[in-house]
């Protein structure tokens, strides 16, 4: 079995999970290839998640957010004109990227990004206005996770 690229991952989902459970797909459990009880850490992949959570860490098509019910989220460059424009019903902590910067010690600080992704990436133009007015449709059925 090829190994998943979890960019790919994120840019055919659009929205994905780190590893929380919730209304859209889930990397950690993608790359295990079953579902996970309790942290992945020791999970047998644990290494291949942790090095998929890195490299969508360094991609510049992913920006990180607390957006699915507060979860860690990684959404792909083809939806931030979508979130731009829902920006009021997601509010600012939703919407502020962060970056988790993974010690030795295992332990994850997030660290908001001053610099915001969202504005530098997308669809631009007409073309971009009509395909984020599409996809904030698209972006209902988990907009409103508290």
């Amino acid at each position: 079995m090829a190994a998943l690229d979890p960019v790919e991952f994120v840019a055919r989902h659009g929205v994905v999970l780190a590893s929380g459970k919730g209304r859209v797909p889930n990397l950690a459990e993608a790359i295990a290839g079953e579902p996970i009880r309790g942290g992945w850490w020791g999970h047998p992949k644990g290494r291949d998640i942790f090095r998929a959570l890195g490299a969508l860490d360094d991609s510049p098509d992913v920006i990180c957010l607390r957006l699915v019910e507060r979860k860690i989220t990684y959404v792909h460059r083809r939806l931030w004109p979508a979130l731009v424009r829902l920006a009021a019903e997601f509010g600012k902590e939703r919407l502020t990227a962060i970056r988790q910067e993974h010690t030795k010690t295992g332990s994850a600080p997030e660290r908001p990004d001053p610099v915001s992704k969202l504005g530098a990436g997308g669809d631009q133009g007409s073309r971009g206005e009509a395909l984020g007015s599409r996809r904030q449709g698209a972006a209902r059925p988990w907009a409103s996770g508290r």
